[in-house]
């Protein structure tokens, strides 16, 4: 979560918290957690965290850009900050915190021979085993499905059919819907 502190810039207006951020991010190694707006008076939160003296350079250049755009309410530094406060850093109100997405390996066909088994993520990043001979049939139907799937550059950027056979760049009577097209314009 934190690395080893956490600072926070609480200023009034979100143009002068961008400033504030910028400012802070550009001064010293620091991650940007997100901002978080308070309820009621325009005030913004800015989070912070990194190396202690990063973090206090990156605050102390922040409230200084910050100040120039509109007032700066209040600062503070938690130098090792214990992990029970992670829960009130990282709320669902933090703008701009990164969700953790799900991390899946893909396996390439090729590789994978049969009864062999494998591990692999599921939804809930637990791992479970999955044999390759209980899913042949389903990989076997899904294959060609996958392969003649075309991608979203592959339709025609005029009437962006699947079913036309014009794609971007052709000319346009090419396209399957151009004399629909052609009348309504004019």
């Amino acid at each position: 979560m934190v690395k080893d502190a956490v600072g926070l810039i609480e200023i009034v207006g979100l143009a002068a918290a961008l400033e504030a951020a910028d400012a802070a991010v550009k001064a010293a190694n620091v991650e940007l957690i997100g901002y978080e707006l308070t309820k009621g008076g325009g005030l913004v939160v800015v989070k912070l965290s990194g190396n202690v003296g990063a973090v206090k350079a990156a605050i102390e250049a922040g409230k200084m850009a910050g100040s120039k755009v509109n007032k700066v309410w209040a600062t503070h530094i938690i130098p090792r900050p214990h992990g029970e406060l992670s829960c009130m850093l990282l709320t669902k109100e933090t703008v701009g915190l990164a969700k953790k997405q799900p991390v899946a390996e893909v396996v390439e066909p090729a590789k994978v021979e049969l009864g062999e088994t494998l591990l692999v993520s599921n939804e809930e990043n637990q791992l479970v085993k999955v044999e390759l001979e209980e899913h042949e049939s389903e990989i076997k139907e899904l294959s060609p499905v996958l392969e003649k799937q075309k991608k979203v550059s592959d339709y025609c950027n005029l009437c962006g059919d699947p079913a036309c056979p014009r794609v971007k760049g052709d000319p346009k009577i090419t396209c399957i819907h151009y004399e629909r097209n052609n009348k309504e314009a004019e």
